[in-house]
């Protein structure tokens, strides 16, 4: 298959795009470098059915393809509020844009929705019939609502024109290529314990994340533009842990002396709580998450390591 990935050199979409390449699809990585690294993508260069272009998806642009993914986006916190508008833009006008392409070439598109469309949930775990507890004008709302809006836009396009959609809710995700700087819990832990910084915790540390290795969830989402599905679906990994039970299991991992727990005010519209129900998931795609955490933040950390102190 001639497949597109937008965002494709991004955390998730270079691993995405690795492992479409090793299945022997052809792939066109498509990202603006904003979040994303040529660097990520640097090593598939290698490949012959491998081609990046360097494009912003706000602009149209057509690409003959058979399937697309639809990553693009910022997805930590401190780089979707650095620019709201644009996170707003690239949810909407960027997604309307690869829905007009799929149309146009009649192929199936992926939108890699998120667990924050969720908000802060009243229930817990959260399964795909819950509608969310979303703060629509707080300084998250620009990823929650663009979100929210994108699976919108992705319903109406498949109800209105028969647009062959598939929607993947995809919760916390980790390991090698993510950026250091991130801002998301899981790369600020590892990087302050290396750095022997105190690690921030926010609020008491009972909120709760749930992380799915990355390999697991490249696995998820291939599965799902291969199905015949067109709701959304939770891919994610239902392993809940608090996060000061978390940042323990950092510093006992890196295990630098000089590294604490600094304690700070919680975030406006934190979710305090954040766990997958996957039932969907292993029923209808047969997946479910290999990878446990133990094994998978080794796995990071020494990625980490060499991006922290490069040899």
């Amino acid at each position: 298959m001639n497949l597109l990935v937008a965002g494709g050199a991004g955390f998730l979409g270079s691993n995405l795009c690795e492992q479409l390449l090793n299945m022997g699809h052809k792939v066109v990585a498509v990202d603006n470098l904003i979040t994303g690294s040529k660097k990520n993508i640097d090593y598939l260069l290698q490949f012959k059915n491998f081609t990046f272009v360097n494009h912003d998806i706000i602009e149209f642009r057509t690409f003959d393809v058979d399937g697309i993914f639809n990553l693009a986006c910022p997805a930590s916190p401190p780089l979707y509020q650095k620019d709201p508008v644009g996170t707003v833009k690239t949810n909407v006008i960027g997604s309307t844009n690869l829905l007009e392409l799929a149309r146009k070439t009649n192929s199936r598109i992926l939108q890699a929705s998120t667990s924050e469309i969720y908000g802060d949930p009243k229930i817990s775990p959260q399964t795909e019939e819950y509608w969310g507890n979303v703060n629509p004008i707080g300084l998250r709302s620009c990823y929650d609502e663009g979100k929210r809006t994108a699976e919108t836009l992705f319903m109406d396009f498949h109800r209105q024109y028969g647009t062959d959609i598939r929607i993947a809710r995809i919760f916390n995700t980790y390991g090698p290529r993510m950026r250091l700087n991130d801002g998301r819990v899981l790369p600020a832990f590892i990087g302050q314990a290396i750095r022997g910084e105190d690690l921030t915790v926010f609020g008491d540390g009972s909120q709760t994340r749930s992380f799915c290795y990355v390999d697991d969830l490249v696995e998820g989402i291939y599965r799902l533009l291969l199905s015949d599905y067109a709701l959304p679906v939770n891919i994610g990994n239902p392993d809940e842990v608090s996060i000061l039970d978390f940042a323990h299991e950092i510093l006992a991992l890196v295990n630098n002396p000089a590294a604490f727990i600094d304690y700070q005010p919680l975030p406006q519209d934190d979710p305090k709580v954040r766990q997958p129900n996957i039932a969907l998931a292993k029923k209808l795609l047969d997946w479910e998450p290999k990878m446990n955490r133990k094994d998978g933040l080794k796995a990071t950390y020494e990625y980490f390591k060499e991006v922290v102190n490069p040899i």
